[in-house]
């Protein structure tokens, strides 16, 4: 999604010339694997660490502000974007090197950049916030008109909407926010997706050799219950008390194209975390052609085949604009740099924030657990039903540490009695393959370590915070508002979340 898009009305010709397009792209990825085309194939690439981390705009008055196109002009860095909602910005964070110090170095050039964006934000009167879902976001801030004024938002949001033929619909029963407290429920209904741009992410990409891209994707899907259940930041929608990382159902049905005739027919949403473990990147791309129908078929004259016959690496641009619109969990991306074609796992099921520290700390986990399953002598995903690993995610996300985990040679477990006795020495031990330096691993696995001691996450102080407030006497809407102001201090002095004070 990140190619622009201008073409405003689509014919069904078409439709099916990108069909055909994206076909021969997909078998242009299986002749490049046979044939040793990528530029890791047969050794390991050199450990890079790109994230790019998704932005909250805020009034003084901590209110959603729709002001993204201000701040990115007074901000004046071609790092940071523009994103779906008027609320919204992204920073795209250049790959580093994931070895020594460097995840340290990282660190200190987010936090600089970042301080350095929110002071030129402030001159517009406005102010970043780092958290996965703006918890004084209301339904009124979900029309149309709200929408970023890039063509391609506007352009997806009309084909979303005309694959539906009907307004789209969030329906989601919460978790109580503390013991004693009612279950709340948000049910509401926009002519537009924007409640997709309420889900402001971390993503993380690694780039692989091809031969190695199944075995990461497989550790990435199999951890992800225990990711969003460490990591939860989003407890709050139009102020209603929803689950420990709502992120993961609002972004499911935001982006939803089936009518409910479609959901009861088995027909696959497009956000989906799949239906089966992997051999080869050639699945992901097979399946993203045979089920899912195009929803920006803009095509180029580029015959993908001819292009590798001549001995060309082709850019395969509607295979890449048709798998940036099949919104998976962890992400096949294909890519081209200096003339040469990479594989790329992109991980999108955690939340921005709450601290830089935080971020880096859960960038670590996931790194360094993902290598050492890789690494291991018997494959994780061998004794593991994909079920499983499917249904981790949606129990981590809905309640987080209370959750319980499935994981083999081990039955249900906790989150944080998981990561304490298995899957932080298997960080650790991932982490020093990829060259990590002792004193960034203690740094960051301190942090993962602390959360679990102490139970408390981003969403876990958001919800406790709100509770408190709620028991002094304040309005649902005033509990929001000074809660976020609370985090929006404790987010810049840096500290990480599982020391915050309620």
């Amino acid at each position: 999604m990140g190619a622009e898009v201008s073409k405003q009305q689509f014919t069904g010709e078409d439709r099916v010339r990108f069909r055909k397009q994206v076909g021969r792209g997909t078998e242009a990825i299986a002749r490049m694997l046979t044939d040793g085309l990528f530029t890791d194939q047969g050794r390991p690439p050199r450990p890079l660490l790109g994230m790019e981390v998704e932005l909250n705009l805020v009034d003084e008055q901590m209110r959603p502000a729709m002001a993204n196109a201000t701040v990115l002009e007074a901000i004046a860095d071609p790092d940071y974007q523009t994103e779906l909602g008027q609320f919204n910005i992204e920073i795209n964070v250049s790959p580093r090197p994931f070895t020594t110090d460097d995840t340290i170095s990282l660190e200190q050039a987010l936090r600089t950049s970042l301080n350095r964006a929110e002071e030129r934000a402030a001159q517009t009167s406005s102010h970043l916030v780092m958290i996965g879902m703006l918890p004084t976001l209301k339904s009124e801030h979900f029309a149309h008109h709200w929408i970023s004024a890039n063509p391609r938002y506007d352009l997806l949001n009309e084909q979303i909407f005309a694959a539906r033929g009907e307004d789209l619909e969030i329906d989601i029963t919460g978790v109580p926010l503390t013991d004693g407290h009612h279950t709340e429920h948000l049910r509401t209904s926009t002519d537009s997706i924007l409640p997709e741009a309420a889900c402001t992410s971390l993503q993380l990409h690694l780039r692989v050799a091809p031969e190695d891209f199944a075995a990461h994707w497989n550790a990435a899907q199999a951890i992800a219950g225990v990711q969003v259940a460490l990591a939860g930041n989003s407890p709050f929608l139009a102020e209603t008390a929803l689950w420990h990382e709502s992120r993961i159902p609002v972004f499911e049905q935001a982006t939803d194209t089936r009518p409910l005739e479609l959901k009861n027919q088995g027909v696959r949403p497009r956000v989906w975390f799949g239906e089966r473990w992997i051999n080869t990147i050639f699945d992901l791309f097979e399946e993203n052609t045979r089920y899912f129908p195009a929803l920006l078929p803009v095509s180029t004259d580029t015959d993908p085949l001819a292009e590798l016959d001549a001995g060309r690496v082709p850019t395969l641009d509607e295979l890449r604009l048709h798998n940036g619109t099949v919104y998976r969990w962890n992400r096949p991306v294909y890519d081209i740099h200096e003339g040469q074609a990479h594989l790329r796992v992109e991980n999108r099921v955690l939340p921005a924030g709450p601290t830089v520290v935080d971020t880096m700390a859960n960038a670590a986990f996931y790194y360094g657990v993902v290598r050492g399953l890789v690494e291991s002598d018997r494959p994780l995903w061998s004794r593991m039903s994909f079920n499983a690993a499917a249904e981790n995610l949606q129990s981590g996300a809905r309640t987080g540490m209370e959750s319980q985990l499935y994981w083999p040679d081990v039955g249900w477990v906790r989150p944080d009695e998981l990561v304490l006795r298995r899957l932080l020495t298997l960080a650790e031990d991932g982490l020093r393959s990829f060259g990590v330096s002792d004193k960034a691993r203690k740094r960051y696995l301190s942090v993962i370590e602390g959360r679990c001691i102490s139970r408390q996450t981003g969403s876990v102080w958001q919800r406790h915070a709100v509770a408190a407030r709620e028991r002094a006497g304040e309005s649902r809407a005033q509990a929001l508002q000074g809660m976020l102001r609370d985090y929006v201090t404790q987010m810049h002095e840096g500290e990480p979340v599982h020391v915050w004070e309620v």
